[in-house]
């Protein structure tokens, strides 16, 4: 795990290459296979069937790519890394629970470097406390069984809050004059007040009115698509901790269900290198935005650095690291090669 890319991910390089036509049309194809079972699940649970379609093509290809690394193995390397020792032990633990509570085949329990299992790629904690049996065999195996996988998703995801009868958000229109510092979870408001405000749907109509809160999310920055995300966004994102994740989860499950792609064009951006990034919070250190220790990772207090950046220098305050920043602060990206990075669900 120190040996992943040292890339900094951009959205258009990240979206692309996870939501595409061929994953769309396999999904479909999957919806139709477990028609039945999947209509029934969200019955049940309240997460619709094309949702669960999505989070599956996108752990793991529908099962097309489930890892290749002994689970257990990764586990206990781990466990041995002081970094991270107290957490991968439990999982340790609970993976050897799980082995003897479902009679397991070790050597069938492949997964990720970190220890992710099975067509959802849960974690084994995940497995043990949200995993259930989808297909009444008295088992519960998230590798060889499809069924057992997508109820699992089900359970899972409605013990972490979702919200039936709620989308997880929508493309938006911004109004020229908004004013992004007004983005992100801490400014969530009403449908009422952001339909006020300007701010309409993809398709230029009206947002609507209602007492349900969401906030804005400009991922790629001014040039690129705006979305206005939901309570069930955030669910979400307790899968995956990536608003980029949770955005390619909604797209890629409208699209299932025959909905349109994203409507404003992905802008094109090269795909930073960790120095880029630590060059560029350097320089906002110099010119007196503080934005902490330089890591190489965009995070809220680098945003912030360049958003008051932005503003002093007359550019659109999105805080987003554009080429326009990086030229106008005087680093200039190598223009490297689009890389996958790491793994968010890992």
């Amino acid at each position: 795990d120190r040996s992943q890319h040292e890339f900094v991910q951009t959205f258009p390089g990240y979206y692309s290459k996870r939501v595409t036509a061929w994953r769309i049309g396999k999904g479909r194809e999957m919806y139709a296979k477990h028609k039945e079972l999947l209509n029934s699940l969200s019955h049940k649970y309240g997460v619709p069937a094309h949702y669960l379609v999505a989070f599956w093509g996108l752990e793991t290809n529908f099962g097309g790519y489930k890892g290749k690394m002994n689970v257990l193995n990764s586990l206990a390397t781990l466990a041995c890394d002081e970094r991270r020792s107290s957490y991968f032990s439990k999982e340790l633990v609970t993976a050897v629970k799980l082995l003897e509570r479902e009679s397991l085949d070790q050597t069938k329990m492949v997964g990720s470097w970190a220890g992710a299992m099975g067509h959802t790629q849960f974690m084994p904690s995940a497995y043990m406390n949200y995993a259930i049996d989808g297909d009444g065999d008295g088992q519960i195996n998230l590798w060889d069984s499809e069924e057992d996988a997508l109820a699992s998703a089900a359970n899972f995801l409605s013990q972490l809050g979702w919200q039936p009868g709620f989308r997880w958000g929508r493309e938006i229109q911004l109004p020229d004059n908004f004013d992004y510092r007004e983005t992100g979870y801490k400014n969530r408001r009403s449908i009422t007040e952001w339909n006020e405000s300007g701010i309409k749907k993809a398709d230029g109509s009206a947002l609507g009115n209602s007492d349900e809160k969401g906030y804005v999310v400009v991922p790629a920055g001014h040039n690129g698509p705006a979305f206005i995300a939901y309570h069930n966004f955030r669910i979400i994102m307790r899968w995956n901790n990536s608003e980029f994740y949770a955005i390619a989860v909604g797209k890629l499950a409208d699209q299932i269900a025959g909905e349109a792609g994203i409507d404003k064009a992905l802008p094109e951006l090269p795909a930073y290198t960790r120095d880029d990034i630590l060059r560029l919070q350097t320089a906002l250190n110099a010119s007196g935005y503080d934005v902490g220790k330089p890591d190489g990772i965009i995070g809220p207090a680098t945003r912030a650095g360049i958003r008051e950046y932005q503003l002093a220098s007359n550019l659109i305050a999105d805080g987003f690291p554009g080429l326009d920043v990086m030229k106008a602060i005087g680093v200039l990206p190598n223009e490297p090669k689009e890389s996958d990075g790491n793994k968010e669900s890992e």
